[in-house]
C-alpha cells in the first residue's frame, strides 16, 4: 500500500511538474511577443512623428525629389535620432526615401551605425513605411525605417527574464529530482533500519539471556559448592558480555563515524604483525569447524601508517565472515604483495559467495544480503560498512571479487608508512 502511494505521488508531481514547465515556456513565448508587439508599436510612432514633421516642411520634401542631398539625409537622420532617444528605443537602423510602385526608385539611402556586412544579414530586416503624401501636395514618395537588428533587440531585451527563468526551470527540475531521490533513500533507510532493529534485538537478546542463565546457575551452584562449574558459568558471563561490548562498540563506532567523529592514533605498524595479532581470537573458531588457514605473507614493504585497534577490527570483521559464511569447514587464505607503493593485502574463503547484483551493495550501511531468514546468520550489517570505512581513512581501498557459490575474495590496498 505505501509503495502504490510512492508511485501515484511521483506520478502527480511529475505531471504538476510538466504542467509547471509547460506555463513557463508558454509564458516566454508570450512575453516576447508582447515584446515585439511593444516593438512595432514604437517604430511606427517614431515613424509617423518623423513623417509629421517632413510633411511641415514642404522645401526639404522637394529636395528630395530632386535628388536631395546630404542637407535631406542629415536632416531626416536628426529627426529620428530624436524621436527614437524620446522613446528611449535604442538600435540601429537604416532609412530610405522611395517611389511607391512595383518599379522602386530610390531618391535618398542613409545607414546609421551599421556596416555593409552587417546590414545585408541573412534574416530579413524589419521594415516600417509611411506615406509622405501631402508634402507640398504631391503623392508616390513614402519613406521606409529599416530596423536589421530587430530579432536580436527583443532578445537582448528579454535576456535577464529569459535567463532567470531557465535558471528557474534547472532549479526546478533539480528539487524535484532531488525530492524523489530523498523519498527513495528515506524509504530504504527506513527499511534498513526495521532489519537492524529485528537483528539488534534478536543479538542482544542471546548473549542477556545466556549472561542471566548463568548467573542463576552460578547461585545454585555455588549453594552445592560446585567450583568447576562456578568457573565454568563465570566464563560463558564474561564470553557473552564481551559479545555485547564488541556489538555495542561497533555501533557506536559507526554512529561517530556518521558525525564525522573519528580519532585515529596512527603510528608506524608492522602489518604482518597485526594480521597475526587478529588472529589469535579467530583460529580458535576455525580450529572448532575442522577448518583450515593458509598464510601467504610475502610482501616486502609492510609498514604502514594506521590505528593499530581500527585495523586489527577490519581484519577481524573479514576473518569472521569467512567463517560465518561458510556451508562446510572455511578454508581461509591470507595473502600480502606489493604493487606500485601499496601494501595489498587479500583474504579468499571457500563460502557461499556473494551474488554480482549484490557487490555494489555489501559495503552500505545496514545492508545484509537476503538469505530467506533473517536470523540465520548473525550480524546487523555494519561489518563491511565498518571496514570500509576504516580502510578509507587509511588513504586505502577495499574491493571485493565473488560469484554465488564459489567463495569470496577482499582485497585491501594501503600505502606504506
Amino acid at each position: 500500500m505505501q509503495q502504490q502511494r510512492t508511485k501515484i505521488f511521483i506520478i502527480f508531481s511529475s505531471l504538476a511538474l510538466v504542467l509547471v514547465l509547460a506555463i513557463q515556456v508558454n509564458w516566454i513565448f508570450k512575453t516576447a511577443q508582447i515584446k515585439e508587439e511593444l516593438f512595432n508599436e514604437k517604430a511606427n510612432i517614431i515613424l509617423a512623428r518623423t513623417t509629421e514633421d517632413l510633411k511641415a516642411d514642404p522645401e526639404t520634401y522637394n529636395n528630395i525629389k530632386n535628388g536631395g542631398g546630404n542637407h535631406e539625409i542629415h536632416k531626416i537622420d536628426s529627426l529620428f535620432k530624436y524621436y527614437m532617444k524620446f522613446y528611449k528605443f535604442y538600435i540601429d537602423y537604416s532609412f530610405e526615401v522611395i517611389q511607391q510602385g512595383d518599379s522602386q526608385q530610390i531618391f535618398l539611402s542613409y545607414q546609421n551605425e551599421i556596416g555593409a556586412d552587417q546590414y545585408f544579414k541573412p534574416t530579413e530586416p524589419a521594415c516600417y513605411k509611411n506615406s509622405l503624401e501631402k508634402v507640398a501636395n504631391t503623392n508616390g514618395m513614402e519613406l521606409k525605417l529599416i530596423f536589421p537588428d530587430k530579432k536580436e533587440f527583443i532578445l537582448q531585451e528579454m535576456s535577464t527574464m529569459f535567463f532567470a527563468s531557465i535558471v528557474l526551470i534547472l532549479i526546478v527540475v533539480f528539487l524535484f529530482w532531488h525530492t524523489v531521490l530523498s523519498l527513495f533513500k528515506e524509504k530504504a533507510i527506513s527499511e534498513h533500519t526495521a532489519d537492524f532493529l529485528n537483528n539488534m534485538t534478536h543479538e542482544f537478546k542471546t548473549p542477556i539471556t545466556n549472561i542471566s542463565l548463568a548467573g542463576k546457575l552460578i547461585i545454585k551452584e555455588n549453594a552445592n559448592q560446585n567450583e568447576d562449574k562456578v568457573q565454568h558459568y563465570s566464563e560463558i558471563i564474561l564470553e557473552e558480555n564481551e559479545k555485547l561490548r564488541l556489538q555495542v562498540e561497533q555501533v557506536l563506532s559507526m554512529t561517530a563515524f556518521e558525525r564525522g567523529e573519528t580519532p585515529m592514533q596512527k603510528n608506524a605498524l608492522d602489518f604482518h604483525a597485526l594480521i597475526l595479532e587478529a588472529l589469535r581470537g579467530i583460529q580458535i573458531q576455525i580450529e572448532n569447524k575442522q577448518g583450515q588457514l593458509n598464510l601467504n605473507l610475502e610482501a616486502g614493504k609492510f609498514t604502514i601508517n594506521g590505528d593499530k585497534i581500527h585495523l586489527i577490527n577490519a581484519v577481524r570483521n573479514l576473518l569472521d565472515n569467512a567463517i560465518k559464511y561458510s556451508n562446510n569447514t572455511p578454508n581461509i587464505l591470507i595473502q600480502t604483495s606489493n604493487i606500485d607503493s601499496n601494501l595489498v593485502i587479500s583474504i579468499a574463503d571457500n563460502g557461499i559467495g556473494i551474488d554480482k547484483k549484490y557487490h555494489d551493495k555489501v559495503f552500505n550501511k545496514f545492508f545484509r544480503v537476503p538469505t530467506g531468514d533473517i536470523h540465520n546468520v548473525k550480524g546487523f550489517g555494519l561489518g563491511l560498512a565498518y571496514v570500509k570505512k576504516i580502510i578509507e581513512l587509511h588513504d586505502g581501498k577495499i574491493s571485493l571479487s565473488s560469484n554465488l557459490n564459489s567463495g569470496t575474495v577482499f582485497t585491501i590496498q594501503l600505502p606504506y608508512a
